[in-house]
């Protein structure tokens, strides 16, 4: 099966991909059928220059029957090349777990025990006598 996928090169930490045809049993950047486009992610997403295709190309392939990978599909999408894929929704990802849950029921027994407890003024403390050991080791009270 012929796919449009994406193709690594550029240096360490620095990608830059290509934009290809080629059959799903290859390796990821190894021999592809065409290369399409290109895609620059260290790029800001306003530039031009950070996304490349060969419409015609495209159009081309994907009527010989090549899938795009689900990056690429993204992209067809924002192009008008293809009906855009839904946007993917996972509201489970997102609920605390359940000692997150625990900790925040906690906090919030914790706050709530705050709040209905009176406030009271503390009267000062009345200054105590502590024994203080001299260099002979006997002990000295003194009133602070």
């Amino acid at each position: 099966m012929l796919k449009i996928r994406m193709s690594r090169g550029g240096v360490k930490k620095r990608p830059i991909y290509k934009i290809v045809i080629a059959d799903s049993r290859k390796p990821r950047d190894g021999r592809f059928i065409e290369k399409v486009g290109f895609f620059n992610p260290l790029l800001p997403k306003e530039k031009k220059e950070r996304l490349s295709l060969d419409i015609e190309r495209i159009k081309y392939w994907i009527e010989k029957g090549a899938r795009p990978s689900e990056r690429i599909a993204r992209f067809l999408g924002d192009a008008n090349i293809i009906p855009k894929l839904a946007q993917r929704n996972n509201p489970i990802k997102a609920k605390p777990k359940k000692k997150a849950q625990e900790r925040i029921a906690a906090a919030a027994e914790v706050k709530k025990a705050a709040e209905a407890a009176p406030r009271t003024e503390e009267a000062p403390k009345v200054e105590e006598k502590k024994a203080e050991v001299t260099k002979a080791g006997s002990k000295k009270e003194e009133k602070k």
